[in-house]
């Protein structure tokens, strides 16, 4: 093997050569606006919060949006560090649409890393490597440079307890346990579901090998880190909705009502498995590691898993039907997955085991040729890759929205309130820069309504042809009309 050859080989059993190639991969398109197919509308109400940190108030305990209407657009929501985070980078170099996709992507990195050295830690390297080469290429791929929460808050909670097993096992310094809370505490605050995560802390709380009073101190650290959510989401979110006299945010349903929802779409609730997480050649992998964890002597990985599966079902179970509508909801439990993925790949490298046909079953293990984990590892991530490379650009179609604020800037100055006939979808208005309302053609063809609103500012009613939207001609004065819009005053 020549030089060239031996060198790549190590670089290839080093994860860090990986997480760094997927990392180059999402850099494609970064600065792309928020525009692409899969949940612009999720993306456009995280910038749209950070862009009126910058412009309007900076206070990170009042975040606002922008399709309140005339109101103030104060109103409950995720903690929003993620969007203080866009904001502050504003603040160094001004404000631009594709912040927040560098700085998921970065944390979603770190959050690999520490993925890694936590099941290296609690498994094995080899099961290690293999699962961050299943969740790289996984929903984790497209979810790690949108501007959302969702991998980035996962991300946080695993840095946190791997900062958590450093302090516990590798006595590292004190400071590390603050540290372990304080990222801990952020990502529960950015998406509660990130909490899945912790699946994995009984594990280190229950571990007899370590002193009682460490564990103890990391028991109550922990509780601690829980405390500052409970606040959030518990007194104010609904502050904020009562202050800004909106509601955005969705608190979840009863479980018995949203388990009945899902039953009832039983068939879309399963896609969000055997597709939508790790594609079908992983959750072939999936199905053979669940086998596994039931043969395999070590029930460490079968506990997690379970531990991690009933977390998810009660959170499932809140979201009811809008989780088989939203494919992010599926991202906490994407890294057990990988994990319990990796587990197959291991009992299959070891070999198919079968049945002696003695009367009591013996199990022999059946040799296997050593290259078929290698082609079954291969054909997952291309899998994954292939089946969402349409994320890294942006539609023709969808870049006539960037023309929106040039074209109302130039038909009303003053940056007055507007009316989008995109539905619920706030895209639309987001590009507008300006602050409105969201209607349906049915909404927006009412006249009484549209006076209504004109009474309480409104300014300009934008009708969208193509995209968000269907062409729709109003008896109101035309100020402007092309190919993807129409431009009415009210």
């Amino acid at each position: 093997m020549c030089a060239f050859g031996r060198r790549f080989k190590l670089l290839a059993h080093d994860v860090r050569f990986w997480i760094l190639l997927f990392f180059l991969l999402r850099l494609i398109g970064i600065t792309q606006p928020p525009l692409e197919v899969a949940h612009n509308w999720r993306q456009t109400t995280v910038t749209m919060v950070a862009r009126n940190f910058y412009e309007t108030d900076a206070r990170i305990w009042l975040p606002r949006v922008d399709m309140a209407g005339e109101k103030s657009g104060i109103t409950g929501m995720e903690f929003p560090l993620f969007n203080y985070m866009i904001y502050l980078m504003s603040l160094l170099f001004g404000y631009t649409h594709w912040y927040g996709r560098l700085i998921n992507l970065v944390i979603s990195s770190a959050g690999i890393w520490a993925f890694y050295r936590l099941v290296k830690r609690f498994l094995d390297e080899k099961t290690a490597f293999n699962a961050v080469l299943i969740l790289l290429p996984s929903l984790w791929l497209m979810y790690s440079r949108k501007i959302m929460p969702d991998t980035f808050s996962v991300s946080l909670v695993m840095l946190g307890l791997d900062a958590a097993c450093r302090w516990l096992y590798d006595r590292k310094a004190w400071p590390r346990l603050s540290v372990a809370a304080l990222l801990i505490a952020a990502g529960l605050l950015s998406k509660v579901p990130a909490g899945l995560a912790l699946a994995l802390l009984p594990f280190l709380l229950l571990d007899k090998t370590q002193p009682v009073k460490r564990r103890l101190i990391l028991f109550a650290v922990s509780t601690a880190a829980l405390l500052p959510t409970l606040w959030w989401y518990a007194f104010q979110v609904p502050f904020l909705n009562e202050k800004g006299g909106f509601v955005h945010f969705f608190m979840g349903k009863p479980f018995l009502a949203g388990a009945t929802e899902l039953m009832d779409r039983k068939g879309l609730t399963a896609e969000m498995f055997y597709d939508t997480a790790l594609k079908f050649s992983g959750f072939a992998l999936f199905l053979i590691g669940l086998v596994s964890l039931f043969i395999v002597p070590n029930k460490k990985p079968l506990v997690w898993f379970l531990m991690s599966s009933l977390l998810f079902l009660g959170f499932m179970f809140r979201a009811g039907e809008n989780f088989v509508r939203h494919s992010y909801y599926m991202v906490p439990f994407i890294p057990v997955m990988a994990v319990v993925a990796a587990q197959g790949l291991s009992w299959l490298s070891a070999g198919f085991m079968q049945n002696t046909g003695t009367t009591k079953a013996n199990v022999t293990a059946k040799p296997r040729r050593q290259w078929m984990p290698t082609v079954l590892l291969a054909l997952v991530m291309l899998e994954g890759v292939l089946n969402q490379q349409h994320d890294l650009r942006i539609k023709d179609e969808s870049k006539a929205l960037l023309r929106l604020e040039t074209l109302m800037d130039s038909l009303d100055p003053s940056g007055g309130l507007v009316a989008v006939n995109s539905g619920q979808y706030p895209t639309p208005l987001y590009f507008t820069h300006r602050k409105g309302w969201l209607l349906e053609n049915h909404q927006i063809t009412n006249e009484k309504l549209t006076d209504s609103l004109k009474t309480l500012g409104l300014k300009k009613i934008i009708v969208l042809k193509k995209v968000f939207g269907t062409p729709i001609s109003l008896n109101k004065t035309l100020l402007f009309d092309d190919d993807d819009f129409r431009v009415y005053e009210p």
